[in-house]
């Protein structure tokens, strides 16, 4: 069985991520807005739910970017593959974290202190094992849990491709190994919600919602040229929506919610007039590392220098925030985390022989 070439990048996937970090960076500041209108701020409130179509998305644009690679090299690909995801995710990390490090420091040097910021864990935090168990509480850069997850997920996908090829199971065996996937995860975290006790359960929930991407990209591959495709998708995806709106639980619904979107997206992707796929919409999903790793450390900084009552912030000065997230997006997506990627993607991935 043979792959038909190679996909570089389905754009309209590339600008829903940028979307969906700005629901992050609004979910972290939704109880400081004043004069929010309420509905917003429970449109908000659920903006951790970002976290979960980022698991969904990496395992879709992994399986699709890396699976063929890795069964055609076989042992001598992975360490290329581990060495271009750890260029893609540890510099911009460490920047971030190294700005988390400097307020910490600042406010000790004041007399002040956060809790958020717990010395004796930062070894975790800088080699990305915070999440995998070894801690209760959340802590330096919140968001960076789901980048330790996605590290797991790295280092388990060339088993995941070793072990199995998705291109040979029928399409309902495809379907049925993700609903057992998604209902494993409900029934392990026997939680009201997908956000519920990170430290205990962000890893299964990365690893899971990963895997079922990746299947969902093995629909795609067979599917993308079905006229009806769209369509199908499109009536899975409704019918478990209105099930999370009218109370079936978050945990259960939801991330089948979001693998039916995210297959409706990528097939759908490249039509005349995707809004997902304008000049603006593209480039925000371009520097949305930047904006998900940045905006946490950014708002505390924010607080400190501008905030008086941080349960009632202008909406003048939450424009300025927004403003400097903007910013401070592009300025690391173009000075830090593209020429770290370059720089570290042309290391020899493995000794040379001499």
């Amino acid at each position: 069985m043979t792959d038909r070439a190679p996909v570089h990048e389905l754009r309209a996937l590339t600008g829903v991520r940028g979307i969906a970090a700005w629901f992050v960076v609004f979910y972290h500041i939704r109880l400081s807005i004043a004069g929010l209108p309420i509905g917003l701020r429970d449109v908000f409130t659920k903006g951790y739910l970002a976290v979960d179509f980022f698991f969904l998305l990496s395992g879709f644009v992994i399986w699709l970017t890396w699976s063929g690679r890795i069964r055609t090299g076989g042992m001598t690909s992975i360490p290329r593959f581990l060495q271009k995801r750890i260029a893609r995710i540890w510099p911009l990390h460490l920047v971030t974290l190294g700005g988390a490090v400097a307020l910490a420091l600042m406010l000790r040097a004041t007399g002040r202190s956060d809790a958020q910021f717990v010395f004796p864990e930062l070894p975790l935090h800088v080699l990305l094992l915070q999440n995998w168990g070894f801690t209760h509480l959340l802590a330096w850069n919140d968001p960076a849990w789901s980048i330790s997850a996605e590290l797991g997920a790295y280092l388990l996908f060339p088993v995941l491709v070793i072990a199995v090829d998705w291109r040979r199971l029928p399409s309902l065996a495809l379907l049925s190994i993700a609903a057992v996937l998604l209902i494993g995860l409900h029934l392990a975290m026997r939680a009201p919600t997908l956000g519920t006790d990170i430290p205990r359960y962000g890893l299964l929930r990365c690893l899971v919602e990963f895997t079922t991407g990746s299947i969902v990209c093995a629909l795609w591959l067979r599917w993308r040229d079905l006229t009806w495709g769209p369509v199908w998708a499109g009536l899975a995806a409704v019918p478990l929506a209105a099930a999370w709106v009218a109370g079936a639980p978050e945990t259960l619904v939801v991330p089948a919610v979001f693998a039916a979107t995210l297959l409706l997206l990528a097939l759908t992707a490249g039509k005349r007039g995707n809004p997902f796929e304008l000049r603006w919409t593209h480039y925000l999903g371009e520097i949305s590392y930047a904006t998900y790793l940045s905006h946490f450390i950014l708002w505390k900084a924010f607080k400190l220098a501008f905030v008086n009552d941080a349960t009632a912030v202008s909406p003048a000065k939450i424009a300025l925030y927004l403003a400097m997230v903007l910013l401070a997006s592009i300025a690391l997506y173009h000075l830090i985390e593209r020429p770290a990627q370059r720089w570290l993607n042309g290391l020899p991935s493995r000794p040379r022989e001499g």
